[in-house]
């Protein structure tokens, strides 16, 4: 993890967010390369959940919630978490992080009582803060999704089963948030609800959780580095069914990489209006506030809640893990070494570098530039110029943040039209034509 930390702040793919000030425990700030590798995992799986099925739309819903969402969501109940405070140290802690009675900062026994608390940021909404007008920071994007079920159906003419996939922010106000980017404060989501007809819904769990693993280990994450947990039924979700977690050795342990939860009709039942005219198998709080019917017509029309099941993952998670599996240490002789960032193509947050061999010759860079114009047209990424004069050194920079090809612009590209691939994870070179370029590179860095 020390390595990972260290590499993300000196090549800028993560930074202390408020760090001149000394920073705040469980905020980051993704940087130049950061929020590359993060858009390209965001379109990776955009991609595999909207733009290559038929059926799934998309959403961005917004980001403050209104609290009878929440109120009727459950989360205003639920979702809170045990506290101690530790009397000699005055630390506070989680229940579920103290071990054998004792404070895991001085080992003390002169704790508190737990007591509930509420994990949700509050916000207030126009210009007096008086209390009673405020709007909960979305502590998951689920909520949005299910509030607008109505208006999808309604403009997209959906039957079941649908899904509507969402990636966006959320915000829980962890007591302990640790392990870099793995529990965050603020953080995003990528998650699908995909709702079906009662009695499909264990088959559907089960699909689901087979492509989640799938799309994973097409992310570069090795299977044999994932294992499947089925959450026991003391440790649900008071809206779950069944739950099966995709465990991934993280540098700090294995922890849940997503979640796929089979949430049953809980959701568009808590939310829905007139809930006493439909058969709504979870236990549900009733709702006199809800202005819409939450419920589809079956085949024989009458009106059913759809249960609904929820692969939801954590995008900074995600990114940690195909960090954590990207990274490797090379030696290449006595006293030698390199780090090389060995990430898929497709998620580089650099495709290509293109180098000129000396910075201060004009012909070279001026061609170096047209090359690089011109593959940025490709629309497969950031192309990057890198004139440094140093053609070594940016082959290691290049390694060490993952680019899968440099391209070196020498003085055969003047006289003879080529230019020189060198690969990042076998280190081989070859001499190509610069008119192949582009077709050399779009084959690279789509091959998934």
């Amino acid at each position: 993890m020390d390595e990972l930390v260290s590499l993300c702040k000196r090549r800028g793919f993560v930074f202390q967010s408020n760090e001149i000030y000394g920073g705040t425990q469980g905020l980051y700030d993704y940087g130049p390369l950061g929020v590359e590798l993060k858009n390209n995992l965001k379109a990776s799986w955009w991609s595999s959940m909207v733009y290559e099925r038929d059926d799934i739309e998309g959403l961005d819903a917004s980001i403050l919630s209104k609290p009878s969402v929440l109120k009727h969501s459950g989360h205003e109940d639920t979702f809170t978490d045990p506290l101690v405070d530790c009397k000699s140290c005055k630390s506070r802690w989680r229940t579920d992080h103290i071990s054998d009675g004792c404070c895991p900062d001085c080992g003390s026994e002169d704790l508190t009582d737990p007591r509930p608390f509420n994990l949700m940021f509050k916000t207030s909404i126009g210009p007096i803060d008086d209390g009673k007008s405020f709007a909960y920071l979305r502590p998951e994007t689920a909520q949005q999704i299910f509030i607008n079920f109505k208006n999808v159906v309604d403009s997209t003419s959906r039957s079941l089963p649908f899904g509507i996939a969402q990636i966006g922010k959320a915000f829980r106000n962890e007591v302990t948030p640790r392990n870099f980017i793995f529990r965050l404060r603020e953080f995003e989501q990528m998650e699908l609800e995909f709702f079906v007809e009662r009695g499909t819904d264990e088959k559907w769990l089960d699909y689901w959780v087979k492509k989640r693993l799938d799309w994973w280990t097409s992310q570069g994450i090795p299977k044999k580095r994932l294992r499947l947990f089925e959450v026991p039924k003391e440790g649900l979700s008071h809206y779950s069914k069944k739950t099966v977690d995709i465990m991934y050795a993280f540098p700090h342990g294995e922890e849940e990489l997503e979640g796929v939860a089979n949430r049953t009709d809980f959701d568009l039942g808590s939310h829905t209006k007139n809930q006493n005219d439909y058969k709504i198998d979870s236990s549900v709080n009733e709702n006199k506030e809800s202005t819409t019917k939450l419920a589809v017509q079956d085949k024989n029309n009458n009106w059913e809640i759809p249960y609904v099941i929820e692969p939801s993952a954590g995008l900074d998670r995600g990114v940690l893990a195909i960090l954590n599996e990207a990274y490797n240490v090379e030696k290449l002789g006595e006293n030698k070494e390199r780090v090389v960032l060995s990430l898929l193509p497709h998620l580089a947050p650099i495709k290509a570098a293109i180098i000129p061999l000396k910075k201060n010759n004009k012909e070279l860079v001026n061609l170096a530039k047209k090359i690089k114009a011109s593959l940025q047209t490709l629309g497969l990424g950031r192309v990057l110029l890198e004139n440094s004069g140093n053609i070594g050194k940016s082959y290691r920079r290049h390694d060490e943040i993952g680019t899968p090809v440099c391209v070196t612009v020498d003085f055969d590209s003047l006289e003879k039209e080529t230019v020189t691939l060198r690969d990042r994870d076998t280190m081989s070179q070859k001499t190509i034509d610069i008119n192949e370029l582009g077709s050399v590179l779009t084959k690279t860095i789509r091959k998934q």
